[in-house]
């Protein structure tokens, strides 16, 4: 009688059946220990959550029990698409910019709270975690660009376009979570437009930016006719094809440049230590005749007096045309091997930390901090262990100066003048790629970093993203600075490093999720320091690139936890004894399963294969080509079948809800509970015929839907007219 349902239900029961009913649900909710003699020492391992006295109470009354947001089923902005509901921020306003005026008025209200939520220490590691994924990916993509441009544009040209961008996006835009970056389609394109402006004797530069004005105009168009609506056809199937993608391709470029770096620096796998006495290497004199004579050096700070090639380092020979002559010359000792150690440690390292949270030692606060900076820590050990080896393994390079990285170009690209008039409209050509390229790239990454599960609950900004976008790559291209889009990884890891959970729970419960930190400042203090790392080349050239690497290794993985398709891969090989209870085991035939995983797996496989060739270029009109293969899977798999596999709920919330409805169902005695209301709210007794006797026929006809859900089980069935419902007292089935 202590607990508040049942002591209720004991007091409001009118029949033996109302009591056994109360005791039923109680032992429902209840633990019960075996009788006997029992061992206070052993551990009893807590539920995976705590039944709610409120939540029993709502259900016993017959009212639902509230949702929090991002919980109940496409909840408004919050799926992306697939839904049948769709929320304000995809609806089609038929109003000239109709969508991003509501945009700007949604998200007005919290740009105040936007900065003074930030104010916690969680935003500090989540600054120098993402800073230095975005940094790492600046000089990678710099280096790349620089190579296809022939220093057109390069590693500063790269921190700055980052900087700029990324701080006016931050700042302005309506979902600041996203992160942007330069993407492998946008360095395809730049590298084929080079060799066809090169071949062709075009200005590069200024064929760029009229191909850059002309896709920020379509943009525009599409930001003003409300384009972004499209967004609701993009659903799991699309999401989790181009998200995975994504994630592969940052893990496959971390072991490239790994396999990169073995590769100037080869083990000496032929070493004999029982020949170290002949292993020699020395400096001789170069071939010309004018190098013979170290004298015209000897005046110098860095050469010793009399010096003799002999008595020359590595650097100081071939800085003076030598050579170098020995069998141990190639040899550059365990650069390679330390490197792995590094790279597969910053890894390990980081996975292990980031899941400290959940381990047994240190107090909850030390655990979580631990956890919310695992990243900066991993980092900070590795270089010190680098530091301490002493092994001379690659380090970062930042530019050092703030200049052009071409000297055949400046900071302004003028439109006109260097290529002849017809170019300016054949750039319409290219610029419809670039604007489908930068639509999807923006689009799938925002829907995705608005997903329900990530419980946002400030709102999205489609249409006001797409014209800050739209806006960035004008100025880019008058600048000659890369385009930028929304980078899927780095935000996926945004999100990640701002989830908030319980502060208090009890001991061996898990810490539930709350939602994610939503604010501004973070993604501006990133982008700010990019800027500023010009400045902070001295302190940055101390970190190695392998660390960087295993951090490029971490967001890859880690962006592929919660994704539907990779638990979908692990149960073909999975005996089904073995499987976890996910809600489409319970209602779809594990053969349709394994068939949408490997026609899902197929279309992976061909946009691997197809940015991997030149025609990478058509690279975003294949992620399009998606939509189209989801539309015609609905030939393929039931409507019943889809909705499980491709439902845009989250998996954890669904089956929660099922688990739910099968316990209300069970606790009203009900057989049949599928009627459909919003047919007829009001009941009448052409559509009631009652067995109860506590219900006389004014009583009944005046029922409202919520009335007689409180009031009376249901039952549903065959063979009578639609719309007939039957009711009963428990025990009295009989009479039916």
């Amino acid at each position: 009688m202590s607990d508040e349902v049942f002591h209720d239900i004991a007091y409001k029961a009118k029949d033996r059946q109302d009591l056994l009913a109360g005791i039923e649900e109680f032992l429902d909710e209840v633990i019960v220990l075996p009788p006997g003699e029992w061992d206070p020492s052993i551990r009893i391992e807590p539920p995976k959550s705590l039944p709610s006295a409120d939540k029993r109470k709502n259900m016993y009354s017959g009212q639902e029990a509230p949702q929090m947001n991002g919980d109940t089923p496409h909840d408004a902005g919050h799926g992306g698409g697939g839904g049948d509901a769709v929320g304000e921020e995809l609806q089609r306003t038929k109003k000239f910019c109709g969508g991003l005026v509501l945009d700007i008025k949604r998200k007005l209200p919290f740009f105040a709270s936007d900065f003074y939520d930030a104010l916690h220490i969680q935003s500090l590691s989540a600054i120098l975690f993402i800073y230095l994924g975005t940094v790492t990916n600046a000089i990678t993509f710099g280096g790349l660009l620089g190579d296809a441009t022939e220093n057109m544009q390069g590693v500063l040209e790269s921190f700055l376009g980052t900087a700029l961008t990324g701080i006016v996006f931050c700042l302005l835009a309506g979902q600041p979570l996203t992160i942007l970056s330069s993407t492998g389609p946008v360095l395809v394109f730049e590298r084929l437009l080079f060799s066809f402006s090169k071949d062709n004797e075009l200005d590069y530069l200024e064929f760029r930016l009229w191909i850059g004005l002309w896709s920020g105009v379509f943009c525009l168009v599409l930001v003003a006719t409300d384009a972004s609506f499209l967004v609701q056809y993009f659903t799991r199937f699309t999401e989790e094809g181009f998200s995975s993608l994504i994630s592969f391709i940052f893990i496959y470029d971390a072991f490239k440049k790994m396999l990169k770096l073995a590769h100037h620096n080869q083990i000496n796998s032929g070493y004999d230590p029982n020949l170290v006495t002949i292993y020699d290497c020395s400096c001789m004199p170069g071939n010309s005749s004018d190098v013979h004579d170290l004298s015209p050096w000897s005046n110098r700070t860095d050469v010793q007096m009399n010096a003799t090639w002999a008595s020359l380092n590595m650097e100081q020979c071939l800085k003076f045309g030598g050579q170098l002559v020995g069998s141990a010359c190639g040899y550059v000792p365990d650069i390679t091997l330390m490197s792995f150690i590094l790279f597969f440690g910053t890894y390990a390292c980081s996975m292990a930390l980031k899941k400290f949270k959940f381990s047994l030692f240190f107090p909850t606060t030390v655990r979580k901090l631990i956890s919310d900076f695992a990243i900066i820590l991993t980092i900070l050990l590795f270089c010190g262990v680098d530091a301490l080896v002493g092994v001379n393994t690659p380090k970062l390079i930042v530019p050092s100066q703030f200049k052009p990285t071409s000297p055949l170009r400046g900071w302004f690209i003028p439109p006109f003048g260097g290529n002849p008039w017809w170019v300016y409209l054949a750039a319409t050509i290219p610029a419809l790629l670039v604007t489908i390229l930068i639509f999807m790239d923006q689009q799938i990454t925002a829907v995705i970093v608005n997903r329900k599960e990530h419980k946002l609950k400030k709102g999205a900004g489609y249409h006001l993203d797409l014209f800050l976008v739209a806006v960035l790559i004008i100025l880019c291209s008058f600048l000659g600075l890369p385009w930028y889009v929304a980078a899927t990884v780095i935000s996926i890891a945004h999100i990640d490093s701002l989830k908030m959970e319980t502060q208090t729970s009890a001991p061996g419960e898990q810490p539930k999720f709350l939602g994610v930190r939503e604010q501004r400042v973070t993604g501006i203090i990133v982008f700010l320091l990019t800027g500023l790392s010009v400045f902070m080349a001295p302190i940055l050239k101390f970190i190695p690139m392998p660390v960087l690497y295993g951090v490029f290794l971490y967001m890859g993985v880690a962006s592929l936890n919660g994704v539907q398709f990779m638990d979908r891969l692990q149960l073909l090989l999975m005996p089904a004894k073995h499987q976890p209870d996910l809600i489409y085991l319970r209602h779809v035939p594990q053969r349709r399963i394994h068939l949408f995983t490997f026609i899902q797996g197929l279309c992976l496989a061909l946009l691997w294969v197809l940015k991997s060739t030149v025609a990478a270029i058509v690279f975003p009109v294949m992620i399009l080509a998606l939509v189209a293969v989801r539309k015609a899977m609905d030939y393929v798999f039931s409507q019943h079948d889809l909705s499980y596999l491709d439902d845009v709920i989250p998996e954890k919330d669904k089956k929660k809800k099922e688990d739910e409805k099968k316990k209300k169902i069970k606790k009203k005695g009900s057989i049949d509970s599928e009627i459909e209301f919003e047919i007829n709210p009001r009941l009448s007794l052409t559509h009631i015929r009652h067995a109860d006797p506590y219900f006389d026929s004014s009583t009944v006809a005046d029922l409202s839907k919520d009335s007689y859900e409180k009031g009376l089980p249901r039952i549903g069935m065959d063979g009578v007219s639609k719309g007939s419902t039957f009711f009963w007292r428990k025990g009295s089935e009989s009479n039916l």
